[in-house]
């Protein structure tokens, strides 16, 4: 049976990537932003930015979890971020994005499980339920996108980008909802 620190370690290990690809999509889902607001797609545009919100979120939640383990957390993104793209690739990318990472941190709790972190575990929970909106959103305006195509985008054209208190996130801002 491993030692506690050595299944401490492949906890910290995970936690470090979830991390890094945290912090990839918070420069993404932060430059995909400033292009919607760029292109007058306001809704898109602050919809983009809470979700980033999100994500910086995750990413100090992993941080802090990383630290209470005694192990230090990454600055590294997980891969560099695509720029630059149209509006009719951003959704379809950042769709299969939110499912690779759905798919790699239910793997993540494994780990978790199986070295006895139950509470890394629920974190993983907690931030897959989150993931899984930002999926939900990216899939429908990709389907919106795909089928209704500038009827929708001219719907949305000139809408306000203001995100109001923005410190919310797009999953806590729309709970009410």
């Amino acid at each position: 049976m491993p030692s506690k620190e050595e299944r401490r370690t492949k906890v910290i290990e995970v936690l470090n990537t979830a991390r890094s690809m945290e912090l990839q999509a918070i420069h993404l889902y932060m430059n995909q932003h400033y292009n919607l607001d760029d292109m007058d797609y306001g809704e898109l545009a602050s919809n983009m930015k809470l979700i980033a919100i999100d994500e910086m979120r995750h990413a100090e939640q992993f941080a802090e979890r990383i630290k209470e383990l005694g192990g230090e957390p990454t600055d590294k993104k997980s891969k560099p971020v695509q720029r630059g793209q149209k509006i009719d690739v951003i959704y379809d990318y950042d769709s299969h994005e939110e499912d690779d990472t759905i798919d790699a941190y239910n793997q993540f709790l494994l780990v978790c499980r199986e070295n006895g972190d139950s509470i890394s575990e629920k974190l993983f929970e907690t931030i897959l339920d989150e993931e899984q909106a930002h999926y939900n959103y990216f899939d429908a305006i990709k389907g919106h996108i795909a089928n209704l195509g500038d009827a929708f985008l001219s719907r949305i054209a000139g809408t306000p980008s203001s995100t109001g208190l923005a410190d919310q996130g797009f999953v806590i801002k729309n709970q009410g909802a």
